[in-house]
């Protein structure tokens, strides 16, 4: 990732774009799935759309706290009110789901994933399972620069909060048409423009965040053993971010009885959206239908 240096003072808040997911239907089950770190509910369209069709299921995608809002605003966002913002989609769709009487099921990606992670540890009684995708607790994949290390400094230095990182290719793909095209609208972006980070998420990530990440993962790391519900994880085996050691990671680490991975061979990060999409979709179908139909007689 290149460095940009920017002051960007107090950019004003905008209208919350209206890309939020929200798929209903007399379903077995209802999925609550949560986008990664700058990113948005439009990683999971294709996702979210073949869930509904082929589950069938209720599912939604909701928009974490600040993302879509200036990057600015977004920079200064604290890992708890992230967790919080996952915490009240979380009771939304618990409530929708006791509603309805149906198991509900949470997943995420990247960011997401381990969000998922922290709802099944804090509410065992309510999630049916979990579905953990390009999960990140150590940011080391193949694309990752060795810079990544220092973040652990700048978290107590002030330029934390003048420093972005601007994404740099492949952008979590291995989709070479869909990469030209995330390419093209990021090339024409500059720092604190953010027309695109409603649909296709931001071109920049502030460093202030990433420094934040640090303590949600650190938070999320402990809570592991305290996740008890069945657990998909599903990871690209040359994943650009996050390599499989954070996939086999959680699974030595939680307390799920039913655990199963999945690699892929040909993404990178963002399986949601990348070649191997219809293989995740269907993976996480399967896994939350039979969740639904409840175990074998």
């Amino acid at each position: 990732m290149k460095l940009e240096w920017a002051w960007l003072g107090r950019q004003e808040p905008v209208l919350e774009p209206e890309n939020e997911i929200v798929l209903e239907v007399a379903a077995p089950c209802r999925v609550l799935l949560l986008h990664g770190l700058t990113g948005t509910p439009t990683e999971f369209g294709y996702i979210a759309h073949f869930m509904h069709r082929r589950g069938p299921a209720s599912v939604e995608c909701r928009r974490l706290v600040n993302h879509g809002q200036p990057i600015s605003i977004l920079a200064r966002t604290h890992w708890e009110e992230i967790v919080e913002s996952a915490r009240g989609h979380f009771r939304r769709a618990r409530d929708a789901a006791r509603r309805d009487g149906v198991p509900l099921v949470v997943g995420g990606l990247s960011l997401g994933a381990i969000l998922s992670l922290e709802l099944a540890a804090e509410y065992p009684d309510d999630v049916a399972g979990v579905m953990a995708l390009s999960p990140t607790l150590f940011y080391d994949g193949w694309n990752v620069p060795w810079t990544q290390g220092l973040i652990g400094l700048a978290d107590w230095l002030p330029v934390k909060g003048f420093a972005y990182l601007r994404e740099q290719p492949p952008y979590g793909l291995k989709d070479e048409i869909l990469r030209k095209k995330v390419a093209a609208i990021y090339a024409k972006s500059k720092l604190g423009e953010d027309g695109h980070a409603a649909e296709l998420g931001y071109s920049h990530f502030p460093l202030r965040l990433f420094c934040e990440m640090r303590h949600l993962i650190r938070h999320v790391i402990r809570a592991l053993p305290r996740v008890k519900a069945p657990l998909l994880v599903l990871q690209a085996e040359n994943d650009d971010a996050t390599s499989p050691r954070n996939a086999h990671f959680i699974l030595e680490h939680v307390a799920s009885r039913q655990k199963e991975l999945v690699l892929l061979k040909n993404s990178y990060h963002v399986i949601t959206a990348d070649l191997e999409r219809a293989e995740v979709a269907a993976a996480m179908t399967r896994f939350s239908l039979a969740l639904a139909k409840g175990p074998a007689a």
